[in-house]
């Protein structure tokens, strides 16, 4: 168990340890939750919650049809890039 001190102007510090553990970064957004428990602090969403029928209306497709062929190539290019980007 971590100990901290707040601050005159309310801040605190989150011991390394924590924030390793839980891969925390500068600038990240956390959600301050007031439970029955004490204070719950946990990443923010990058979206708001949003349905399933929200979430698919996202991923309509105007264009035209695409093969077999064109689907596969398409998912090894991607699949290509990404091992490039990871070295």
């Amino acid at each position: 168990m971590a100990i901290t001190v707040l601050s005159s102007k309310g801040q605190i510090i989150i011991p390394k340890s924590v924030r390793d553990a839980h891969q925390m970064e500068p600038g990240q957004k956390l959600e301050v939750l007031d439970t029955a428990e004490g204070i719950l602090l946990k990443p923010a969403r990058p979206y708001p919650p949003a349905t399933l029928s929200e979430v698919a209306a996202c991923l309509k497709y105007d264009g035209p049809a695409k093969s077999l062929k064109e689907m596969d190539e398409a998912i090894r290019k991607g699949a290509m890039e990404s091992a490039n980007d990871r070295g």
